[in-house]
């Protein structure tokens, strides 16, 4: 049944125009009855709600149950350190889809996706990326892009968008008009992508452009919180009117859904209040805010918006046409429970296993060791997570992966600044360095680090960070690493290509 204004008050009127995030695995009565009280019927779920399938099962048809059958239960499984459930068959990085550069492969892989989070209660999934690898410095975009090139990046990516339709789950590109060629990251900073119109055109605009204007275009997309002065010198597009409705509306005559990245994130809670922000979102064109902030932040939405919506500021048409929107999208892309079965679950970790091979790339012409030979793992001792991605792998799993093979002795550092490479001992072992974060090497590494083999198993660029041989998996999920144990040892050959040109 559409969504009746008339029965709504303001802030139920708000509430059913946020997504919110909770802090719990199971739904206690407090939050059930402030999702009830207003109305909400969108939220997202992070790794800190899942414990194992049978919880997270249990959690979205409880959600379901409170939200109503308009409800729309989201979650980020991008791929690679991109993933929020992370028992399911595990997806490759786009990067490493681009690497493979088969669109079969890439439909294949977002069929996939989709039926293992809607075996477990999701309709909506923030994903795919659509940001272009125009940047290597990037810290947050990196191996999330299927590439730099404009035009095979999109087509890759609309087609893993059709493989999750194809299954039933919304699908939501990000981030719109492109994060891809930013030095700072939204979650930190508020970023600026100073270009003329007609540059954004070539390369940042282009992938949303088709996925816009497609006739079977995307359901849904994100907004950045990036400010763009050939668009708008103002506001940054989540709260930017000339965009949101005068771009993409109006020019590109875009008719899904948009709604914005978090209005927790720095780059908008921290310069203009997440309520002063909400507002100027809807004000812009948004459908849907993101209010993943604390309990007091999502209240600070509600109350902005309410008060918005009782002042007249949105006409009931507007409210009505927003609501439509969403309905539309939920009533597509139902959220219906499967308690948990996931008919396909070994087929489907089958199709990862053999994608992440596809996508293993090589540099510099690196040679398999010989199983049995003395190698020594060189890598940081921590876990590192940026705040978007899951944490990096630790240092026992690579060694134990290589363990398998070889004869291993592991050295691990704490801050790759300050660890002095010539410290290593000349004993003839096989030095092996293993790259597990996103952050770029510095000068001084690139000048003082020589191992005989690096595994770049995050960041690719890490690969042109240092004078070495190199295999770059895009990723540190179980078959990734799987894919780099078997090349290692001369099992499998590598035949991905990095798909970005010239900017190493």
């Amino acid at each position: 049944m559409n969504t009746e204004i008339k029965s709504l008050n303001p802030r139920q009127l708000a509430g059913q125009l946020i997504m919110i995030r909770i802090p719990n695995t199971v739904l206690d009565a407090e939050t059930a009855d402030f999702l009830r009280d207003n109305q909400i019927r969108a939220i997202c779920l992070f790794r800190q709600n899942m414990v194992d399938a049978a919880q997270l099962s249990k959690l979205t048809a409880d959600l379901r149950e409170v939200m109503g059958e308009n409800a729309l239960i989201a979650i980020d499984q991008e791929g690679g350190a991109v993933v929020r459930s992370t028992w399911v068959p595990a997806p490759p990085a786009a990067m490493s889809l681009g690497a493979a550069d088969d669109t079969t492969l890439a439909y294949a892989v977002g069929a996939a996706v989709a039926r293992g989070v809607k075996a477990l209660g999701f309709n909506w999934n923030f994903a795919p990326v659509l940001d272009l690898n125009n940047n290597p410095a990037n810290p947050v975009i990196c191996e999330r892009s299927f590439g730099s090139d404009p035009k095979r990046a999109t087509e890759l990516a609309l087609a893993w968008m059709e493989g999750s339709l194809s299954e039933g789950v919304a699908c939501c590109v990000k981030h719109f008009p492109g994060h891809g060629d930013t030095h700072v990251d939204s979650h930190r900073d508020l970023p600026t992508v100073d270009k003329p119109r007609a540059e954004l055109d070539a390369l940042e605009l282009a992938p949303f452009k088709v996925a816009a204007m497609a006739t079977k275009n995307a359901p849904a997309m994100m907004s950045a919180h990036i400010v763009y002065p050939a668009l708008d010198r103002e506001f940054p597009a989540t709260m930017s009117r000339k965009i949101l409705t005068g771009l993409l509306r109006e020019e590109w005559q875009y008719r899904g859904v948009i709604i914005t990245d978090g209005m927790d994130m720095h780059a908008i809670a921290g310069r203009y209040g997440v309520g002063k922000a909400a507002v100027q979102a809807f004000v812009a064109g948004a459908d849907m805010v993101m209010a993943l902030g604390t309990r007091a932040t999502q209240n600070e939405t509600l109350d902005a918006l309410a008060e918005a919506i009782a002042s007249g500021q949105f006409h009931q048409e507007e409210i009505a046409t927003r609501l439509q929107r969403l309905d539309r999208l939920a009533q597509t892309y139902p959220c219906a429970g499967t308690d948990g079965i996931y008919a396909a679950e070994a087929a489907d970790h089958q199709l990862m296993r053999g994608a992440w091979q596809r996508g293993l790339t090589v540099h510099g012409n690196p040679q398999a060791i010989p199983v049995g030979s003395k190698i020594r793992l060189v890598m940081r001792t921590d876990t590192v997570s940026d705040g978007v991605s899951e944490a990096g792998v630790p240092a026992s799993v690579v060694s134990a992966m290589l363990a398998q093979h070889y004869d291993v002795e592991m050295t691990t550092f704490a801050d790759p600044d300050t660890f002095i490479w010539p410290s290593l001992p000349a004993d003839g072992r096989i030095t092996v360095l293993a790259s597990t974060s996103r952050a770029r090497y510095s000068e001084q590494v690139r000048n003082s680090w020589r191992p005989a083999l690096h595994l770049a198993l995050w960041n690719p660029f890490h690969a042109f960070d240092i004078a070495a041989p190199a295999v770059m998996s895009y990723g540190f999920a179980p078959p990734a690493l799987q894919a780099v144990s078997a090349w290692l040892t001369g099992e499998i050959e590598a035949h991905g290509q990095l798909p970005v040109a010239g900017m190493m």
